[in-house]
């Protein structure tokens, strides 16, 4: 099993600490480093920075948006950061949820699994730089009826083939994942749970694609802390938890609260989700279980660690990206050692 590392939103007055622990996780050996983007920093960007200042990781965007960019720009981007970095770019993409979707880029958050097969097939078509045309239900290349052309990607990758990864949380679009992509990057994934709630799902679809797990990358996202006391680094993460179960999206479609609900948690997901939504941050925070976090966190000592690293690698999890936490440079870095040391103890490095 891998490790990676997870920067999350850049801009939040934390950049050169995130520079810091990126380039500490290259020197580390870790195997790639992920950024995120919503509605504020872009993932492009940062992973432009990153990759300019360190020298082995990967740099991989989870996610670029797909209602953010038209597919061939996404191939453009993904193409020259592949060039830029010397063959260390992923591409992971994603929907993101209807209120970013429509409030923010004005994109109709419509029929999210067809737009996705569409998108990766036209990325992948002027990725490898055939020429582009393309007729779907989204898209259309070239336009009909007028000046446009099928034209050729003009930057050459340094690979041929970049991975591409989808960020998917429920059954139909991990299925899909499986069945289009190389790798699927999770999100609040329990090792318990892991089998029932993402992986079945995947290998149905490398199934419908006449294709193993083998190759296929699972790639879950764990906040890491380091110490003793369990409970208190579990509060760490309560109003963390409480955002994505009660907050990210609206009352009929959170993704997140529906994942909390397939793992068991049916009705401390609607308490969450209640709180949340009538302005009480605290109660929701409160409302949260403590083995919710435990389960889809990364808590407690280096041998503790260790032993979730098992678990997870037997649940089927090929890459472990980690979010250190902490206060100061000096703590996300030491938390960072901390996840080598513990890979290196439970035998999987």
């Amino acid at each position: 099993m891998r490790l990676g590392i997870n920067l999350g939103y850049w801009g939040a007055g934390m950049d050169g600490d995130n520079l810091a622990v990126a380039q500490e996780a290259d020197r580390l050996g870790y195997d790639v480093c992920w950024a995120a983007e919503a509605y504020g920093s872009d993932a492009p960007t940062v992973l432009t920075w990153v990759a300019a200042q360190t020298e082995s990781i990967d740099v991989g965007s989870a996610i670029m948006q797909i209602p953010a960019r038209q597919p061939a720009m996404t191939a453009m981007t993904a193409a020259t950061l592949d060039s830029l970095s010397g063959g260390r770019f992923r591409l992971g993409l994603g929907v993101s949820g209807p209120q970013v979707s429509e409030g923010w880029y004005g994109v109709k958050f419509d029929k999210p699994l067809a737009r996705t097969r569409e998108y990766v097939e036209i990325v992948r078509r002027a990725m490898s730089r055939e020429r582009l045309s393309y007729e779907g239900e989204h898209w259309t290349l070239p336009l009909p009826d007028g000046p446009g052309k099928p034209i050729k990607l003009t930057v050459h990758p340094q690979r041929e083939h970049i991975p591409l990864y989808i960020a998917a949380i429920g059954p139909k679009n991990l299925e899909q994942t499986g069945e289009i992509a190389d790798g699927a990057l999770l999100i609040f994934p329990s090792a318990d749970h892991l089998e029932d709630t993402a992986v079945k799902h995947l290998r149905a679809g490398r199934e419908k694609a006449g294709k193993t797990m083998d190759g296929f990358d699972v790639c879950p996202t764990l906040p890491l802390a380091i110490g003793d006391d369990i409970n208190g680094l579990a509060d760490m993460f309560r109003p963390y938890t409480a955002l994505y179960v009660g907050g990210m999206g609206s009352r009929k479609q959170n993704f997140y609260n529906q994942l909390a609900q397939r793992m068991g948690y049916e009705k401390e997901a609607a308490e969450i989700q209640d709180a949340y939504l009538s302005g009480d941050k605290t109660g929701a925070a409160a409302a949260v279980p403590h083995q919710l976090i435990d389960q889809t966190t990364l808590l407690g000592s280096v041998d503790r660690i260790a032993e979730r690293m098992q678990a997870y690698a037997a649940a089927g999890v090929t890459t472990l990206t980690l979010a250190p936490a902490g206060f100061t440079r000096e703590e996300r870095i030491a938390a960072l050692r901390a996840g080598t040391d513990a890979l290196e103890r439970s035998g999987l490095a």
